[in-house]
């Protein structure tokens, strides 16, 4: 009976194999290879463009936080325009009123009394000055109760000192308040009964033509 001899076949059959599975191996790191590539580039590319959308924020951010000072340095700018214009109306509406309260002062200072100084912090008004004698401090604070322009007078201070020859004198200290004609005239005018009109409206009157 013939022998046959497998050994080279099996021998080709196992280094084929080995082959086959080298290939495959060197295949499959290759994929591997190019998917981690792939992802490493989508996943780059997802960090490229998050970063530049966060630098874009970041701009917009700055840019925001610039306009948003503007405008508060706007509305302070204005808060202080106003308090300029409100100041300069309040001006404007108490010059006739200054000139009322020293016209006024002047009427109803008696003989025997003399000012020596006048401040004024709103209606509020504050005099200082010197009388003969207590007598002439009182006629002064009637008179100012009896005025249109100024009223409420209410001594603060009084002090008496020696002078020259035996005489005295009193220093005074007075607080009288200013009145506010332009407050009453809003007033008079707010309670003012409107006026109705003097034409009454007719009805138009149609003309139609009977047979």
């Amino acid at each position: 009976m013939a022998h046959i001899n497998l050994l080279p076949w099996r021998e080709e059959l196992r280094k084929e194999q080995k082959k086959q599975f080298a290939i495959l191996s060197l295949l499959t790191v290759v994929l591997a290879s190019m998917v981690l590539l792939y992802a490493h580039l989508y996943i780059g590319g997802l960090l490229d463009d998050q970063n530049a959308r966060n630098e874009y924020l970041k701009t917009e951010t700055v840019a925001l936080d610039q306009r948003i000072k503007a405008i508060k340095d706007l509305e302070t700018t204005r808060t202080k325009l106003q308090a300029r214009i409100n100041i300069i109306q309040q001006l404007q509406r108490s010059r006739p009123g200054v000139v009322h309260l020293f016209d006024e002062l002047a009427r109803t200072l008696p003989n025997g009394v003399y000012l020596t100084g006048i401040a004024q912090k709103d209606l509020a008004v504050t005099v200082t000055g010197v009388a003969q004698s207590n007598a002439r401090v009182s006629a002064f604070m009637r008179n100012v109760e009896d005025s249109k322009w100024i009223g409420s007078p209410k001594l603060d201070v009084i002090s008496s000192k020696a002078q020259e020859q035996h005489a005295r004198s009193n220093d005074f200290t007075l607080l009288v308040t200013q009145a506010d004609k332009d407050k009453d005239k809003d007033e008079a005018a707010a309670s003012a009964p409107v006026k109705a009109g003097a034409g009454k409206a007719t009805a138009p009157q149609s003309k139609g033509g009977g047979k």
